[in-house]
C-alpha cells in the first residue's frame, strides 16, 4: 500500500491540488458510474432512477416527502421517474397507515433485484478500491466526502456511524 501523504504536500490548497483532485472526481464518478449506466439503459432508465431505486432500497416504508429532502430534488423531478418505477413493477406506493394521503415506498422483488444488481457493480468497483487504499486512506476519503456536503445537510445525509469509523 501506498502512502499517497510523502507524495503530496499536507494543505491540498494549491490550484494544481485542488484541480487533481476535481478531476480524480470527474473521473472516478465516470468510471464509477459506467456499468450501472448500461443496466439502467437497457431498461430504460438512467440515473435519477438509479437514485431512487438504492435510496428507496436504503428506505423501504420511506415517504415520498422524506424521499424528496434526501435526494433534494423537486416533486416534479420525483414524480416522473417515480411513476415509471411504479408503472414497470419497481416500486409500491401505499398509503401512510396513520395518514392516508402519505405514500410509503418500498421495492417489489423485481425492484431489489435490480438494485442488488446495480449495487453489485458499483459494490464490487470501491471495495476493490478500498482494498488498495487501506483503511486510513478510507477514513480521509469519508472525511472529504463528507466535508463536500453543505454544512447545513450533513446532519440528514451523513449517518453518524459514516463519521466515526
Amino acid at each position: 500500500m501506498a502512502d499517497h501523504r510523502s507524495h503530496h504536500p499536507t494543505l491540498y490548497l494549491r490550484e494544481e491540488e485542488l484541480r487533481r483532485g476535481i478531476e480524480l472526481l470527474y473521473f472516478a464518478y465516470s468510471d464509477f458510474t459506467r456499468d450501472p449506466d448500461e443496466m439502467l439503459a437497457r431498461e430504460g432508465y438512467g440515473r435519477a432512477h438509479h437514485r431512487v431505486l438504492y435510496f428507496v432500497g436504503r428506505n423501504p416504508g420511506t415517504s415520498v416527502s422524506g424521499l424528496l429532502k434526501l435526494l433534494r430534488i423537486t416533486k416534479q423531478s420525483l414524480s416522473r421517474v417515480l411513476a415509471q418505477l411504479i408503472d414497470d413493477d419497481m416500486i409500491t406506493s401505499k398509503a401512510g397507515a396513520s395518514d392516508r394521503r402519505q405514500r410509503l415506498l418500498t421495492l417489489t422483488e423485481k425492484g431489489e433485484a435490480l438494485e442488488h444488481a446495480l449495487f453489485a457493480t458499483q459494490r464490487d468497483r470501491i471495495a476493490k478500491a478500498y482494498r488498495q487504499a487501506g483503511a486510513d486512506a478510507v477514513a480521509g476519503f469519508w472525511e472529504v466526502l463528507s466535508a463536500l456536503i453543505d454544512e447545513k445537510d450533513r446532519p440528514n445525509l451523513v449517518r453518524p456511524n459514516d463519521q466515526d469509523s
